[in-house]
């Protein structure tokens, strides 16, 4: 399991090395909103489209087999990308590099529920979620300081360095799920997540929220940079602060009692998260940020929590790939609503009122979701395969 966290650290790492260094790089050179957010829009989509058949993917197929090829993939593409400055080639690149992502995200996330008994699991993914917070941490900082000192190559290498790491953790990870040990118990059916009620009103709840926020990506750095007259290198600071953040609640929550993991519980970590976007708009020095971020990354946190250890608890094992590459599309999607906004009305609005619009939408879209909250049914009834799995794997 320890080893999975560190190859969740180490992808995440990777990802937001890129993002950030990219996200710099296309801001320094004047090519606006519309820019940064093709670019994130081109780090979105894939894992959308993809979601069907990474979902298949990551249960039928051997989990190490993935990890190598795809990481030996991911790092290619960061070698070149340190090597393209042609912004159009910049964003294909990525939507590529994303690709993998989509694969590798829900391979992740299904492993952990196969390492740990289920009293375990709450514990397990804050573990995991640290680490992968970690690297989040890590990685805005880095990029700041080095785009800021060397410029944008040193950190794109790094990133591809990261990806070799990801793959010599994928060879050492000894729980494997897929092909050929999995198989046999894959179900017959095919996984739909509105066959679980508490599932659907779940991922409905967070896409809402993420649609409203998700627009945020684009307009923090105009807002930062410009608007609030930050340097590179601050900027990756205030980045890496919603980061510490996440880092307090994944640890504080990842030892709360499973009681408190409810529909609830997320919409208030909603709202709260939206909450602290709102008031941020309102700073005048890119310092105010650093606790207001921290703030809302608590709640970030403590937000995946409950995501992960809902849908780890009510899918069987076999069907965890396309249970998490099912919600990880609907909100992808929905962010990818958000970002596509994000971009014409960057170059039409203050980045200060952008950023109070987006943090009040989210707050608004959360309270839209209050009247689906009701009693929540049962989880399924789950296998002696699932009850066991723990018993017969080893992190």
């Amino acid at each position: 399991m320890h080893l999975a966290a560190i190859g969740r650290a180490v992808s995440v790492c990777g990802d937001f090395l890129a993002a950030t260094t990219l996200a710099l790089v296309l801001q320094e050179a004047g090519h606006g909103g519309l820019a940064v957010s093709g670019l994130l829009v081109a780090a979105s989509l894939p894992l959308i489209v993809l979601a069907p058949l990474a979902g298949r993917l990551v249960d039928r197929v051997d989990s190490r087999t993935l990890l190598v090829l795809i990481g030996l993939g991911q790092a290619a593409l960061c070698a070149v990308l340190a090597f393209t400055t042609q912004p159009v080639l910049i964003i294909a690149l990525v939507g590529l590099l994303a690709c993998g992502l989509a694969v590798t995200q829900p391979t992740f996330a299904a492993l952990v529920p196969g390492m740990v008994r289920e009293a375990d699991l709450a514990r397990a993914s804050g573990i995991v979620q640290t680490a992968g917070q970690a690297g989040m941490l890590v990685a805005p900082a880095l990029a700041g300081i080095l785009v800021g000192w060397t410029g944008p190559r040193v950190p794109l290498l790094l990133d591809a360095a990261s990806y070799l790491a990801l793959v010599g953790i994928g060879l050492l990870i000894r729980t494997r799920r897929g092909a050929p040990t999995g198989a046999a118990h894959l179900p017959a059916g095919r996984f739909r997540l509105r066959d679980d009620r508490t599932l659907t009103v779940m991922t409905v709840a967070v896409a809402a929220v993420v649609a409203g926020v998700s627009a945020v990506n684009v307009f923090e750095v105009f807002f930062i940079r410009e608007t609030l007259g930050a340097s590179t290198t601050v900027y990756g600071f205030v980045m890496a602060s919603w980061t510490v953040g996440m880092l307090a609640g994944s640890v504080l929550f990842g030892r709360a009692p499973r009681r408190w993991i409810t529909l609830p519980a997320v919409l208030a970590l909603l709202g709260g998260t939206c909450a602290v976007v709102c008031v941020a708009a309102a700073v005048t020095s890119a310092g105010w940020l650093v606790p207001l971020w921290i703030l809302g990354g608590a709640a970030n946190g403590a937000l995946n929590i409950c995501t992960a250890v809902t849908i780890a608890s009510r899918v069987p094992s076999a069907a965890h790939g396309r249970a998490f590459a099912a919600t990880t599309a609907a909100v992808q999607g929905a962010g990818l609503a958000g970002l596509l906004l994000a971009g014409p009305l960057a170059e039409a609005f203050e980045p200060r009122v952008l950023v109070a619009g987006a943090g009040a939408a989210g707050i608004l879209a959360a309270l839209a979701c209050l009247p689906l909250v009701r009693s929540e049914p049962p989880a399924p009834p789950r296998t002696r395969d699932d009850r066991e799995i723990g018993d017969n794997v080893a992190a």
